[in-house]
């Protein structure tokens, strides 16, 4: 019983070896497509990789010689001259506006020009919005500074503390300073405060007539 046994067996083996090769060449093609893929792929990454590496060092090269200009003029027209889109270009508008002596226009159209860019994260445009209305200081209505303000101090906001010291500070200059220690000490309390602007807040706190609470 046992050599037909074995017989049987072979050709069973035979007959699975057989199949098996069939569908190896029917449907092999798509493993090698899919090891293809992985391998294409994984190069493809590496290479863009590469490439936003490559663009960034680019990037911060030219900003660098830029900045390097001694001659404030020569330097805003350099970093004029890099050009960017996205971040980089709102890190650009934002070195654009970062000498408004020279060119206060200039500043200003660079700081509208980020913060209307939704495509944009809060973190460039509410920076961009605090810079406007530090910049055009009493040049801009109160009114449309503190509007400005409100909307970038709402709870979750990067630069909530900062805003809302200049809220306070438009208090002060609106001629109501109870009001303006009532929102400083408020803001003393806020933990997002940093410990710096804690200690900034208390002195114009003392400075005000009042007493910064204790921390």
């Amino acid at each position: 019983m046992s050599n037909p046994d074995s017989f049987i067996d072979e050709v069973t083996e035979e007959v699975r070896r057989d199949k098996l090769f069939a569908l190896m060449k029917k449907y092999g093609w798509i493993g090698i497509l899919l090891v293809l893929l992985i391998v294409g792929g994984a190069a493809w990454n590496e290479w863009q990789k590469s490439q936003r590496q490559a663009a960034s060092e680019a990037f911060g090269d030219a900003v660098l010689g830029a900045l390097d200009n001694d001659d404030p003029a020569a330097r805003l027209k350099a970093l004029a001259a890099i050009g960017a889109t996205g971040d980089r270009g709102a890190i650009l508008d934002l070195l654009l506006a970062g000498d408004p002596v020279t060119d206060k226009a200039g500043a200003l159209a660079a700081l509208d020009k980020v913060a209307a860019d939704a495509t944009l994260s809060d973190a460039y445009r509410d920076l961009a919005v605090l810079r406007r209305v530090l910049i055009a200081g009493k040049d801009m209505p109160l009114a449309e500074r503190r509007t400005a303000l409100e909307a970038i101090a709402i709870a979750g906001r990067p630069y909530r503390p900062l805003a809302l010291e200049q809220l306070a500070l438009l208090q002060v200059e609106d001629g109501d300073a109870p009001g303006a220690i009532k929102a400083l000490t408020e803001l003393v309390q806020l933990q997002e405060a940093t410990q710096a602007t804690r200690a900034r807040v208390g002195q114009l706190i003392v400075a005000l007539g009042g007493e910064p609470p204790a921390q």
